[in-house]
């Protein structure tokens, strides 16, 4: 790279700010400005619902260096030697001349900005759905550090007050907790059967669904909201949904983000399918000496292949580095995203990666699922808790296609070895091999991740053979006629269970001296808790000349139907 190279940034969030610094620490000489429209730059986004719950409580922290030091305009100016034009806006771009309009958001005064380098780090912006009274006071959206401060320091003491959340992704997910923390009485409405419907299958969302309930939140599924009511003092007091009205001191609508593409448009950059920018493997755009990246391009899918939007503050700072790189002569390539999401809910852990079931089967994969719950470390230690991780193999290939993990264990390192598998490309059968750090305190002998891979093998072999709970399920509302065999003890039938005639109960231990008690032309569903002994079960039944036995996975843990529980 020349030296001297005029670099102009437009957004200073995440990826601009990250671009900004590596490009002089590779290039020192290099002249470089960052414009930002809002006066706050470089903070955590993702923490803004801590900061409103109160434990982030002051929103420096968010701009701060692990030392602590706050990364604000002077910050820049002085030890990174980039000049930060805040309060500014990117007003029009005139390419042929590599010229900048930048625009005093208090004065009006524009000031030109030559570029050889352009780059756009402009990110996304709320989506605003067309639903009346979404300008009454009370209602917020979250997006920025002053959006977060809007809904903080709203007067008076929020304990008993209701508050409504319109959206029940990530974002929405997250703050339901915040509000919770600070008294409130929260509903939360999606238009979807399932909270975070494009992360997880139902049969994983449900823990989810029981978690919310657990701490008090109404949820309120498959509804939709027709408007935010006011009264005479234009204060929101109301949200009216297809199925009637919800009280509300305050509204949080958090319906997802969309690609803020509108001077990318202008410039006549090239728009991808997604309807963000589209970039190649460097972050250029349609225009080379016009890079491109965060919550304002597209993503290409490391399973499928095909261009994703898939917003992610650790994306943004990657496309950071990898522009950074680039324009400095270094050829480090965005290869793409796995779509990992991850977040706490109450005492809840929740992460996914790569495809969903239902995503797979959209896009044509003859695919099948694993359920493993299981203990997050060795089960006699007393602090071991519950993960319930779900798999999506291909089966025609054995490659991993996508993993979602939920429970009040530790799901990250689970996760990340699934995402590790999904970027090689490597089949399923690979997990069950590695060297994992074993030791009581930290795991199972068998890794909760190496146990579901080996779930897959035994079912890509056919020595597993398993329904999922849905198609149990499905299987009792048609009426079909079949033995649903829970081998569990009495003990633990009397403490959970799932009512239905079909249910006959032999525990496993008598199962073999009991064969006669199970017909031979009927199918056989065996089941217990978590299906270990339901497996078991299948295997002696085959052994035994039962040509008819499919287990059910995941067992009663990860039934997300009605079931009878008498407390200890």
């Amino acid at each position: 790279m020349k030296k001297n190279r005029k670099i102009v940034i437009i957004g200073g969030v995440a990826c601009g700010p990250k671009a900004a610094a590596r490009i002089k620490r590779l290039n020192p000489s290099a002249d470089v400005t960052l414009v930002e429209k809002g006066e706050l730059l470089s903070y955590a986004g993702c923490g803004l619902p801590f900061y409103i719950s109160g434990e982030v409580h002051d929103h420096n922290e968010l701009m701060a260096t692990p030392t602590g030091v706050v990364r604000d305009t002077q910050f820049f100016n002085m030890v990174k030697d980039i000049k930060v034009l805040n309060h500014t806006l990117a007003k029009s771009v005139d390419r042929e001349n590599k010229n900048v309009c930048a625009v005093k958001i208090d004065t009006g005064e524009c000031t030109e900005l030559p570029y050889d380098v352009l780059i756009l780090a402009i990110g996304g912006q709320t989506f605003k759905p067309n639903v009346p009274g979404l300008d009454l006071k009370g209602v917020h959206f979250l997006q920025t550090v002053e959006d977060a401060q809007k809904i903080r320091n709203k007067s008076g003491d929020l304990t008993g007050k209701h508050a409504v959340i319109i959206g029940a992704g990530l974002i929405g997910i997250e703050v339901t907790e915040s509000f919770k923390k600070q008294g409130m009485t929260v509903t939360v409405i999606e238009k979807a059967d399932t909270v975070l419907p494009e992360l997880l299958d139902t049969e994983i969302a449900f823990h989810v669904h029981q978690e919310l309930k657990a701490n008090g939140v109404n949820l309120k599924l498959n509804e939709s909201v027709e408007a935010i009511l006011g009264d005479d003092q234009g204060n929101a007091v109301m949200v009216k949904t297809s199925s009637g009205d919800v009280q509300a001191d305050m509204v949080l609508v958090a319906v997802g983000v969309r690609p803020n593409v509108g001077l990318a448009r202008d410039m006549g950059l090239e728009i991808g399918e997604t309807g963000a920018i589209k970039v190649n493997h460097f972050m250029q755009t349609s225009d080379p000496s016009i890079y491109a990246g965060g919550d304002c391009v597209e993503s290409v899918s490391l399973v499928s292949g095909k261009p994703v939007y898939a917003p992610m503050g650790s994306t943004a700072n990657k496309h950071g580095r990898v522009m950074a790189d680039h324009i400095c002569g270094i050829e480090t390539p965005f290869r793409g995203v796995a779509g990992t999401a991850i977040c706490k809910l109450f005492n809840l852990n929740i992460a996914k990666t790569g495809l969903s079931e239902k995503q797979a089967k959209s896009l044509g994969y003859d695919c099948l699922t694993v359920l493993n719950p299981s203990p997050d470390k060795a089960h006699f230690l007393k602090d071991a808790k519950m993960i319930i991780i779900k798999m999506v193999v291909e089966k025609l290939t054995a490659r991993l296609l996508g993993v979602q993990i939920v429970g009040p264990g530790d799901v990250a390192k689970r996760m990340d070895v699934a995402v590790t598998t999904i970027t090689a490309g490597r089949p399923v059968t690979d997990i069950a091999h590695l060297d994992l750090a074993y030791a009581p305190p930290f795991s199972p002998a068998m890794d909760n991740i190496i146990t579901a891979a080996n779930i897959a093998e035994n079912k890509l072999k056919g020595i597993g053979l398993a329904y999922n709970p849905l198609e149990v399920k499905a299987k009792i509302d048609r009426g079909e006629d079949f033995v649903f065999l829970d081998v569990r003890s009495p003990q633990e039938l009397e403490a959970m269970r799932i009512d239905d005639p079909r249910i006959l109960n032999i525990p496993l231990g008598k199962l073999r001296s009991s064969l006669d008690k199970l017909p031979k032309d009927k199918e056989i569903v065996p089941f217990c808790k978590i299906s270990l002994r339901g497996y078991e079960a299948q295997r002696i039944l085959q052994g035994e000349g039962f040509e008819h036995v499919k287990y059910m996975d995941g067992g009663l843990v990860c039934w997300p139907f009605e079931k009878t529980v008498n407390p200890a």
